[in-house]
């Protein structure tokens, strides 16, 4: 026993020390670029610039693992402690507030390198450094709103049914799904992006082709994307009535109207095929087998179950490990839907040729690897790559 807890110590000793030393470089380097930001790299590559991202991918998953371990076995019990004169229903979002609030300020450094710096040195994006404060800022007062009522929710539901609760929260997670499909191109994204509508020729030609498919009142959107990076993007969003399809102002000024029309019609194609709905239902399963883990985790580790704030903090640890183990299944699921949405577009706009162009146009316009290393698309990567979509446009009939 005393054995196997000198070990358990020394690994959290270890994922401190690696948090915070992590911490400190990525601050001295933010503090640096801030004095005297670094100039555009002469190498600026897509290979180089996807190997730095798969890099920082690796890196930030050893670093999620290891903050929450420190998190759950260092920090909880003692946090925990300090707030139990609170009343009961406000421990437990308070301690996911202060949890949330020391990860912001320490990760602070990391996010500016990482999110920031890396791109604007890579050519992706000219946003400023205050810009992209801003943006944080706000990303950081939703997510408080959301975590301190996710936590309140979620801690009711374990105080009344302290063994059903897994049962609960599965059964809660599609309509909170579709809740947030709903909710967050209504509310959340106009917070980061001016949204106006898309109009001319441009916009008749998409309203022609959605109304085929039974979406033809969606609005149709154009946002500022360029106030944050170079890339282009476009998505259809909505369940109920609340459809948009969002055009990125980087797609629209960049790529020639066939080619926007393929990338509207990739979109549509998840919205017709129903994607949005098998996601939530994907998503379902994934939280399903998720918390069921978690919490036998937890009533191993602890007989006790979730029965505190620190309670639960342990419990999302063991949470994100199941969450690592399923993700390349789940890219897998996301890469079959994108490589079924490029056939509806090939057929709902029968234009191969847009279709090779749009691809090499994003590759070029998004600093995308053509062809990444096939273990990296197994793991991380949630769609097919660029060049595979080429390849099966061209293999198509004419």
């Amino acid at each position: 026993m005393a054995d196997g807890t000198t070990v358990r110590r020394a690994a959290l000793g270890a994922a401190t020390g690696f948090t915070l030393g992590y911490a400190a470089v990525r601050a001295v380097q933010a503090l640096r670029d801030l004095r005297r930001p670094a100039p555009l790299r002469a190498d600026r590559g897509p290979r180089r610039y996807a190997a730095a991202r798969r890099a920082l991918t690796i890196a930030g998953m050893a670093r999620g693992v290891a903050t929450l371990a420190a998190t759950a076995f260092v920090l909880a019990d003692p946090l925990d402690r300090a707030l139990r004169p609170l009343p009961r229903p406000l421990r437990a979002p308070a301690f996911a507030l202060a949890v949330l609030a020391l990860d912001t300020v320490r990760d602070a450094g990391a996010e500016y390198v990482e999110g920031h710096m890396l791109e604007r040195v890579y050519g992706t994006s000219e946003q400023s450094a205050s810009g992209w404060l801003v943006d944080q800022l706000k990303g950081t007062a939703v997510a408080a709103v959301v975590t301190a009522i996710m936590v309140e929710l979620a801690d009711a539901v374990v105080v009344r049914a302290p063994r059903r609760w897994p049962a609960i929260a599965i059964a809660a997670t599609p309509p909170l799904l579709a809740f947030a499909t709903v909710i967050a191109p209504t509310f959340v994204m106009p917070l980061f992006n001016r949204y106006e509508p898309v109009t001319g020729d441009l916009e008749r030609r998409i309203r022609a082709l959605a109304a085929r498919y039974g979406v033809g009142d969606a609005s149709i959107l154009r946002f500022d994307m360029s106030r944050q990076t170079k890339k282009a993007n476009a998505f259809v969003t909505g369940v109920l009535g609340t459809e948009r399809i969002a055009l990125g102002d980087t797609l629209v000024e960049a790529f020639e109207d066939d080619e926007t029309l393929f990338v509207v019609a990739h979109e549509l194609g998840h919205y017709v095929r129903r994607d949005p709905w098998l996601g939530i239902a994907v998503g379902t399963g994934a939280i399903a087998v998720t918390l069921l883990f978690a919490d036998a985790a937890l009533r191993r580790t602890t007989q006790r179950g979730l029965t505190s704030a620190a309670q639960g903090a342990r419990l999302m640890f063991y949470a994100t490990l199941v969450q690592l183990a399923l993700m390349p299944l789940a890219n897998a699921v996301s890469r079959a839907m994108e490589r079924r949405a490029d056939r509806f577009a090939l057929a709902a706009t029968g234009d191969r040729d847009a279709g090779m162009r749009a691809f090499r146009r994003l590759g070029e316009q998004n600093l995308a690897e053509f062809e990444p290393p096939r273990w990296a698309e197994l793991l991380f990567a949630s769609h097919p790559s660029l060049a595979s979509r080429i390849r099966a446009l061209e293999a198509s009939p004419p």
